[in-house]
């Protein structure tokens, strides 16, 4: 069912057609001049309501020019109410009086066909006029040779009134209007609608013209006509185009480079030929007159004059068209330049990337120059985002570039490779310089940076690798970030540069790597047990689970070896979870028989997984040994660190003893010199680190000293004390004299497989349970 939107959209055609049957078949038959005028005033009453209505239908945004035609209809309508009053009192010589209000309707119709919208908004208002004054030019040459002059001048009508031939004369500019408005504004139906009106308005005058130089009455062509302009321009009043406004980036008719080439053709050499074809009749008749060379020649002057004004027009537009065109390829060019910057340079530090650092190497490389590669990366940066925010670690960057850059010399690339790496590609002819450079980095990067009132230390790590000829960037690049993970592996804040026992020792990393990942498949991993001793009776408490890798038909791995690799590599999250159920499996019989415990390290890699505390927990359950017979061992950074990773961990960690699982701190003191986390964190148990002991056989107070400190405050604080690395009967009477409560070493025992830690512990039970048999009663 049609929507009232849709009828609206439909009423112009609606309107149209009743104008049309009006025009078309009603006009013909009607027997009287009065009642044909009657239908005219008619008509004009129609065009006032169908623009009132468009007005309040569609709501156009620029209305002016509607509102001036309806200003023209109503000046229309009583220039016709007048003219039949006056006819009917005055007679037929009141009609030059009538002519004048009729006039006034003209100037209306065309300021409204100059005011309404056109493509390139008020600016355009212009457009299109010297066209316009072309095309009046061309038809008035026109109309006069060919209507006026043969029907009126040569024939001498002088009776004939003036308005009868000064209406034509206005409707063809009225039709130039016309014509320029569809051309210009954007070629709507209401445009097109508007431009038939005004040429159905000529035919109507035209014929009344004709008419009236032979003394006729006004035929009913003219009649029908009449009406059939109202029709059209109403229905252009009710078409929705009327409301649109063409865009503003529009390129009117002026700049049009089809319509303007037959516009001149016509004008400047068709006008021409007419006007001398006409004059040629006029002398072959005898009838020249001062008239017949005066108006051709004034309009063909004017034709030429403004096809020169609008050949001027259109160099200006071809020139500033020419001059936006370069300007837009000078911004285009410009903006593929920032573009280009922007792809080969760093947001925030302005220094080139990777791109660029590729190409330098390529350059140095293809022209056998020495010099070398540095990759820099900035110490534990990470903490200062998470400490200060990402703010304070932009500047800190800015700063750290800052000076960097103030250490090269010119010839030298600088650039930002990532979030905290940085890249020097440096030229020298001395081999050693390179590392020279990179031992100066180091020494001025060690000096604090004051960032927002902060002062800060950015050390980096660096790793070298020196241009050789037969290499590509690629394999450099790789070298030197091969060289930089060997420095952060060292300690970080030191140089490492690459030779060949580093890559060595990458691919037999990758290659243990690859051998780790079917370790657990093929039963080559096991566990070995060292024992847990209390000082007090030296009787074994427990066992501390320590992984080994036994590949078949090989020697035994060694830890030091290939757990690094296994954290790198991520497989020790599997291997750890495989630890902990083996430990816990394994420890359950011997704590139901010696009440012992069993201590499982507990990589910082693991505590990242979201399921950790999920797994122990199952560990614990599948194998029955009791929560308080777990220890997990971490290291302290850990829990020292910041972050949503350590956050979790101590949730971890937090939910585990609440279930009784106890948590000792490994390798305490080695490395970060705050305690306050041993108040405040979950940990039960301190284990001192076998570097804090004294040497075997010498005397050393600091050494002394400094356990004595920890075992102290591990007291104060009633967290249990552990010493490492116990080999020597006098560590053993120290530690029992400073307060000690455990140790483990190889004074004790070394680690052992599961069987021989089981004996171990059924020994160590037999001795306590001896200890405690009371004299003359044997076992």
């Amino acid at each position: 069912m049609p929507t009232r939107t849709g009828n609206r959209r439909r009423w112009w055609r609606w309107y149209l057609g009743a104008l049309l049957i009006l025009a078309a078949v009603v006009s013909p038959l009607l027997p009287s001049i009065d009642l044909r005028n009657a239908l005219q005033l008619l008509g004009a009453l129609a065009v006032i309501g169908a623009v009132l209505g468009g007005l309040r239908l569609h709501r156009p945004r620029h209305p002016a020019g509607w509102r001036i035609l309806v200003v023209s209809a109503v000046v229309a309508i009583a220039a016709g109410m007048t003219a039949a009053i006056m006819l009917s009192t005055a007679g037929p010589e009141s009609s030059g009086a009538v002519d004048l209000v009729y006039y006034v309707v003209y100037p209306l119709y065309g300021v409204a066909l100059g005011v309404l919208p056109v493509r390139g908004g008020r600016g355009a208002r212009l457009a299109g006029m010297t066209e316009a004054g072309i095309i009046a030019c061309a038809a008035a040459v026109l109309w006069w040779a060919m209507l006026v002059d043969p029907l009126l001048i040569d024939r001498v009508r002088t009776s004939v009134q003036f308005h009868v031939v000064t209406y034509p004369l206005l409707d063809v500019v009225l039709l130039v209007l016309g014509v320029r408005l569809t051309l210009i504004g954007g070629r709507s139906v209401s445009h097109l609608l508007i431009a038939a009106s005004t040429a159905a308005l000529l035919v109507a005058d035209t014929a009344y013209f004709v008419v009236s130089i032979s003394g006729g009455d006004p035929p009913q062509a003219s009649a029908s006509f009449w009406l059939l302009s109202n029709g059209f321009l109403g229905a252009a009043a009710l078409h929705p185009s009327m409301a649109e406004v063409p865009p503003r980036d529009a390129q009117p008719m002026s700049a049009a480079p089809i319509i303007a080439p037959r516009l001149y053709v016509v004008s400047v050499v068709f006008t021409p030929i007419v006007t001398a074809l006409y004059l040629l009749r006029e002398a072959g008749n005898g009838t020249v007159g001062q008239e017949d060379i005066f108006v051709p020649l004034i309009a063909t002057t004017l034709t030429a004059a403004l096809v020169v004004i609008r050949m001027r027009h259109l160099n200006r537009a071809v020139v500033d068209r020419a001059a936006a065109l370069e300007q837009s390829l000078g911004s285009e060019a410009e903006l593929q330049r920032e573009l280009r910057h922007l792809a080969q340079h760093d947001p925030l530090t302005g220094l080139p990337n990777r791109a660029p650092l590729h190409d330098r190497i390529d350059v140095v490389l293809a022209a056998g120059r020495p010099g070398g590669l540095l990759v820099l990366d900035t110490d534990n940066f990470k903490e200062v985002n998470d400490r200060f925010g990402h703010a304070v670690g932009d500047d800190l960057l800015l700063a750290v570039a800052g000076r960097l850059g103030e250490l090269i010399v010119p010839g030298d690339l600088l650039a930002r490779l990532g979030s905290d790496e940085f890249a020097i590609v440096a030229e020298r002819v001395d081999p050693r310089e390179p590392a020279r450079l990179g031992e100066r980095l180091l020494t001025a990067m060690r000096r604090p940076f004051e960032i927002q009132g902060h002062e800060l230390f950015a050390t980096v790590s660096v790793g070298l690798r020196r241009l050789e000829p037969d290499l590509v960037t690629g394999d450099v690049v790789r070298d030197a970030y091969m060289a930089l993970h060997a420095a952060k592996a060292a300690g970080r804040d030191q140089i490492t540069a690459y030779d060949r026992e580093l890559s060595e020792r990458k691919l037999a990393a990758a290659r243990t790597v690859d051998r780790l990942r079917g370790a657990i498949g093929r039963d080559e991993l096991l566990l070995h047990y060292q024992p847990l001793v209390r000082l007090a009776d030296e009787r074994m408490v427990g066992v501390e689970a320590l992984l080994r890798w036994q590949p078949a038909g090989e020697a035994m791995v060694l830890p030091d070896w290939f757990i690094p690799q296994a954290e790198d590599s991520g497989l020790i999250v599997p291997i750890g979870a495989w630890v902990l159920r083996e430990a816990c499996r394994t420890a359950a019989g011997w704590h139901r028989q010696h009440g012992s415990v069993v201590s499982v390290n507990v990589s910082p890699r693991q505590l990242r997984e979201p399921d950790f505390g999920v797994q122990v927990l199952d560990a614990l359950r599948s194998s029955t040994l009791p929560p308080a017979a777990l220890i997990l061992e971490i290291t302290e950074g850990v829990l020292v660190a910041s972050g949503m990773v350590t956050e979790q961990a101590i949730r971890h960690l937090s939910m585990l003893r609440d279930q009784g699982v106890r948590v000792a701190i490994d390798d305490f003191g080695t490395g970060y010199s705050s305690l306050a986390y041993l108040r405040d964190l979950p940990i039960d148990h301190i284990k001192i680190d076998r570097s804090f002991m004294p040497p075997p056989g010498a005397a050393d107070p600091a050494a002394r000293t400094i356990v004595k400190a920890v075992i102290d405050l591990a007291a104060g604080l009633e967290l249990g004390a552990i010493a490492e690395g116990v080999e020597t009967a006098e560590q053993v009477g120290l530690l029992r004299e400073l307060g000690c409560e455990r140790a483990q070493g190889y004074y004790f025992a070394r680690p052992v497989p599961a069987p021989e830690a089981a004996r171990l512990l059924a020994a160590s039970a037999r001795d306590a349970r001896d200890q405690t048999t009371p004299a003359g009663h044997g076992r």
